[in-house]
């Protein structure tokens, strides 16, 4: 089985080729474009690549192409994509502006250009369905709350990797097993041994040996700080948008809500202008007076620079807060991971977050630091209580394994997924699957398919027209009766 995952930017399209012929997904291939100005040439260009290296001889080679898309009003988890998806993507344009219009493009020419091939993208707001509402909730009127205003979390492909892969390196097998299941199962995961089982939504009386608390520190152009309690996300740093939480390379990060209307009537901005603002011009690139590049900003710090070394700061308090925030919700941590390319790639960055929390357990080995450079190592010190490690993510990864997964249980329920031509109908006791809406391509072509909705898997929050009631349906985890 060989799956592409195509990670699409504004001008950028990159690629991965994997095979799960034997394994658990080998990457045959890897590529990508940058200064793109035509996408219909560039996945021609891809996929020419993929066949003149011998890895297909037709689209029809793969069984799927797999999406780590941003987010869908009505949808999460992973999910067949058709015109329905897309619309629902559509609607999320607004909150998601830097990325949901790149991707709705790309899936609309993939669809144009392969019909037959199963189109899954698997949200990024999908690790975050089982935070507690508490965590999730705005102080804001309901009418915004089911408008689909709330804390929906990012990045959720490389912090559902960290999950996995921390628990692996300290020895959770238990712990990395829930994770590997937990878009198919939702938390309560239970093994032949129970050993998963959680007991009435209480993840601190569940049947692991013992929690697992983990502090994933995403750091790169885009930065989040997720909090992970045995395998399930706990609450993060981004909000409603991808705009929030850390400042971004060049997205504004946390903001009070009442700066934009005061700055919109003081500077007689428009909206557009606003919004362009604080997606283009904010961030790191406006602290730092024009860097928006961690290597340009240290250097420029380096050289004397006090707008270079406030954005190093800003984003080092920034980091320490969430961190600290989420080591109090967890009561604690076992590990605390960096990855990403800040995460993985800038020791300094690494030290000034950890430095001086030697009381809370927190103590960083500076060799160690120094020499773990994109690569998987511990650099705590000895006397640290805390693990602290760098792991590189792999979203990727998780991406095409998600789609595979979810091929294999549209088969297991034998119910294969929909070709052109050939919708499939009917319900099982564990997935919905009904007749798509056909999947508007660029030209008038259209892909005519089968839109399958995992329940459970697929983790759907229901249609536009239920949603008041959807959004009810996330399920809270909670630390204690007294909670």
């Amino acid at each position: 089985m060989k799956i592409l995952v195509p990670n699409l930017g504004s001008t950028s399209l990159k690629w991965r080729l994997f095979d799960f012929s034997s394994g658990d997904g080998r990457v045959l291939h890897k590529g990508g474009f940058e200064r793109v100005t035509d996408y219909s040439k560039a996945i021609g260009d891809c996929l020419a690549q993929l066949k003149d290296a011998g890895h297909i001889h037709s689209e029809q080679d793969l069984a799927a192409v797999g999406f780590k898309a941003i987010m869908a009003r009505g949808f999460n988890g992973c999910v067949r994509l058709n015109e329905e998806v897309v619309k629902a993507m559509e609607a999320f344009n607004g909150i998601a502006p830097a990325h949901n219009p790149p991707y709705i493009t790309g899936i609309r020419l993939f669809a144009q250009r392969m019909p037959e091939v199963p189109l899954v993208a698997l949200f990024e707001t999908a690790f975050y369905q089982w935070v507690p509402e508490a965590a999730v909730r705005y102080a804001i009127p309901e009418e915004w709350y089911q408008m689909g205003v709330r804390r929906w979390g990012f990045h959720g492909a490389s912090h559902k990797f960290i999950a996995e892969r921390s628990a692996e390196l300290l020895g959770r097998e238990d712990v990395a097993e829930r994770v590997r299941q937990l878009y198919v199962k939702g938390p309560e995961v239970r093994t032949a041994s129970s050993a998963l089982a959680l007991k009435s939504n209480d993840t601190r009386g569940d049947n692991l040996s013992s929690p697992l608390r983990v502090i994933s520190c995403h750091l790169g152009g885009s930065s989040s700080i997720t909090g992970i309690l045995n395998g399930v996300a706990i609450g993060t740093s981004m909000g409603l948008s991808p705009q929030s939480g850390l400042p971004q390379n060049n997205r504004v990060g946390e903001l009070d809500s009442f700066a934009l209307p005061f700055v919109m009537r003081s500077a007689g901005l428009t909206l557009d202008e606003a919004e362009r603002l604080l997606c283009k011009e904010s961030g790191l690139k406006a602290l730092s007076g024009g860097f928006n590049d961690l290597r340009d900003i240290q250097t420029q710090a380096a050289q004397g620079n006090a707008r270079a070394q406030l954005a190093l700061d800003v984003l080092v308090y920034q980091a320490r807060h969430w961190i600290g925030s989420l080591l109090f919700q967890l009561n604690g941590a076992d590990t605390i991971v960096f990855t990403a390319g800040i995460g993985e790639n800038r020791p300094a960055l690494r030290l000034a977050i950890c430095a001086n929390a030697e009381d809370l357990g927190i103590v960083l080995d500076k060799a160690l630091n120094e020499a773990t450079l994109a690569k998987e190592g511990v650099i705590s010190a000895a006397s640290s209580r805390v693990k602290i490690m760098v792991i590189p993510t792999n979203e990727e990864l998780v991406v095409a394994r998600e789609a595979k997964r979810f091929l294999e249980i549209a088969n297991t329920k034998n119910q294969r997924p929909g070709r052109a031509g050939h919708p499939n109908t009917g319900e099982t006791s564990n997935s919905k699957v009904q007749t798509s809406k056909k999947l508007q391509a660029s030209s008038p072509k259209t892909l005519a398919e089968t839109n399958m909705e995992m329940r459970g898997f697929a983790g759907t929050l229901g249609r536009s027209a239920d949603w008041n009631s959807a959004i009810h349906q996330t399920r809270s985890l909670r630390y204690g009766s007294s909670y």
